[in-house]
C-alpha cells in the first residue's frame, strides 16, 4: 500500500449533504481545498438510500471548473448504513480520493476500512478520521497510527461535547483538542478544527479559526462558501512568514554545528521543521492556484 501521509492541501473542508448534489458541485469551483459529499449529519434516516444512490455517481462526474479535491462522509462503519455505505462504493468501482470516518471508537474501525480498499486495490484514497467520542479521545494517538491511508484528523466538537456533558465553547473543550493536536502531530498528520456554525458570525469564525491555528491546527471545516476565504487566509503562510521561513533555512543549511543564531534568536531543528511546513503549505497553495 502506498504511504499517502502528504495529503493535499487541506486549509478548509466544505460540508454539502449528500441530498443537495447542486451545492456540492458549485462548491467544487470555488474557493475550499476539499468539498465533501455528507451521507452522515447531513442526511436524515430515511434519506440514505436514495442520497447513497446520487451521491457516489455524483464524485466521479468530470468537471473542468473543478479546483477542490472531493471527498465522502460515510456513516459510521460499526453500523449497517456505514457498511452499505462502503459496499457500494465497492460496487461501484471506483472512490474517492478522501472517505471521512465519523465517530471513530477504536484502530479496527479503520483498519476495516482500510483493507476493504486494500481488498478492491483503491490505492490512492485517503482516510480523514473524526475524533468525537470519549473513546476515539481516548485513542486518538493509537487510532492516528493505525494505517499510513490516514492522512487527516478531524476534531468534533458537538457529539464529544454531549458525551461528556460539557458546552462546545473553546475553554470547555480545550483539553480534547490538546489530545488530538498530539495524536496528529506525533503521526505528521492534517487536523482539521470543527465547524463554526454560525453563518454570518465572521467574527468570531475568525477568533476561533486563530486559536486553532495558535494551537497546531492545519485548517478548518466549514458549512457555507462564505466561511471559506476567512479560514483560508488564517492557515495560509503569510508573505513575512514565507521569507523569514526561507531565511531560517538557509541560515541553517550554511551551519556546520546544526545550531545558528538569526536576528539574535537561536535556530535548531524543531525550529527549522516548523519553517519548513510553512514552506511546504505556501509551495501546495501556488500549486493549486495555477
Amino acid at each position: 500500500m502506498p504511504n499517502n501521509r502528504n495529503i493535499e492541501l487541506c486549509r478548509s473542508l466544505l460540508f454539502t449533504p449528500a441530498t443537495q448534489i447542486d451545492r456540492f458541485k458549485k462548491a467544487l469551483s470555488g474557493e475550499a481545498d476539499v468539498v465533501c459529499l455528507d451521507l452522515e449529519d447531513g442526511v436524515s434516516p430515511d434519506h440514505k438510500d436514495m442520497a447513497r444512490k446520487k451521491a457516489i455517481p455524483t464524485l466521479f462526474e468530470e468537471d473542468n471548473r473543478c479546483f477542490a479535491t472531493k471527498a465522502l462522509r460515510i456513516n459510521p462503519i460499526k453500523t449497517q448504513t456505514g457498511m452499505r455505505d462502503m459496499l457500494a462504493l465497492c460496487e461501484f468501482g471506483q472512490a474517492p480520493s478522501v472517505i471521512l470516518l465519523p465517530k471513530v471508537d477504536s484502530p479496527e474501525e479503520v483498519l476495516w476500512v482500510s483493507e476493504i480498499l486494500d481488498e478492491v486495490a483503491y490505492t490512492d484514497t485517503n482516510l480523514f478520521v473524526i475524533i468525537e467520542t470519549t473513546k476515539g479521545l481516548e485513542g486518538a494517538l493509537e487510532i492516528a497510527s493505525t494505517s499510513p491511508r490516514i492522512s487527516t484528523l478531524l476534531f468534533g466538537a458537538a457529539d464529544l461535547s454531549a458525551e461528556l456533558g460539557s458546552s462546545q465553547d473553546w475553554e470547555a473543550l480545550h483539553y480534547a483538542r490538546g489530545r488530538i493536536v498530539h495524536a496528529a502531530s506525533s503521526v505528521g498528520l492534517n487536523l482539521v478544527d470543527v465547524p463554526h456554525l454560525d453563518i454570518k458570525d465572521k467574527s468570531n469564525l475568525k477568533n476561533y479559526a486563530c486559536l486553532a491555528q495558535r494551537m497546531g491546527f492545519s485548517g478548518k471545516a466549514a458549512i457555507h462558501p462564505l466561511q471559506i476565504p476567512i479560514i483560508n487566509e488564517i492557515f495560509s503562510p503569510s508573505s513575512e512568514t514565507i521569507a523569514y521561513a526561507q531565511k531560517v533555512i538557509t541560515a541553517y543549511e550554511n551551519s556546520a554545528t546544526g545550531v545558528t543564531l538569526l536576528d539574535g534568536k537561536v535556530v535548531e531543528i524543531p525550529v527549522v521543521k516548523a519553517m519548513r511546513r510553512a514552506l511546504l503549505i505556501a509551495e501546495k497553495i501556488s500549486t493549486s492556484n495555477n
